[in-house]
């Protein structure tokens, strides 16, 4: 089978993503002769997909619309077989720094950011291991609103106190687990970000 595509990659500074742009996160990147591969995350579902090639690392963050999915896709420069495939003729980068959420805008605006997923950037000045089956841990970055400077996360993330790190997590606002754990606001099943 012979996929023929553009080779057009714009880079910008602002996508829209309401004009039919889906976000997704680079988890790894493959580079073969003509074609980089890049395993994504797009709404917490991880899927591979190919564009000519191009420069990408781990944690950026990328628009792109559908063009062709290849089912059991197989790379015999790769020797490998993925179940599928998603073939881009057009994808639009974006430079994972531009899309930090201080902790002053997430508590100022929380119910704007309930139920979507957004990445922090901070200090851990808190680490608890496995409660609940996850890890919990707070996160400082230098801003408060209205007394408020720590967000709480949950992850399956290994980290230590200290460290400066960019997680990309889900927001829950007003969340009660009982027993006297009550959180304005908490980002939920976050992942490390690494950027380039």
């Amino acid at each position: 089978m012979s996929i023929l595509l553009s080779s057009m990659v714009i880079v910008a500074q602002n996508p829209h993503p309401e004009n039919g742009l889906k976000k997704v996160i680079v988890q790894e990147v493959i580079q073969v002769s003509s074609y980089t591969y890049l395993n994504v995350l797009e709404d917490g579902v991880k899927k591979w997909i190919a564009v000519p090639t191009i420069e990408a690392k781990t944690g950026d963050s990328c628009y792109y619309k559908r063009d062709r999915e290849v089912m059991n896709f197989e790379s015999k420069e790769l020797g490998r077989k993925f179940d599928s495939m998603l073939f881009l003729g057009f994808m639009t980068k974006v430079k994972s720094l531009d899309d930090f959420i201080s902790i002053e805008e997430l508590y100022k605006n929380k119910k704007q950011y309930s139920g979507k997923k957004i990445k922090v950037k901070g200090k851990i000045t808190k680490y608890s291991g496995v409660i609940m089956g996850e890890n919990w841990l707070h996160l400082e970055d230098g801003t408060s609103f209205e007394g408020d400077n720590d967000l709480t996360i949950t992850c399956q993330e290994n980290v230590t106190e200290g460290d400066v790190v960019i997680f990309e997590g889900v927001i829950s606002v007003n969340k009660n687990f009982g027993s006297g754990y009550f959180y304005k606001v908490i980002m939920e099943d976050a992942v490390i970000v690494i950027l380039p």
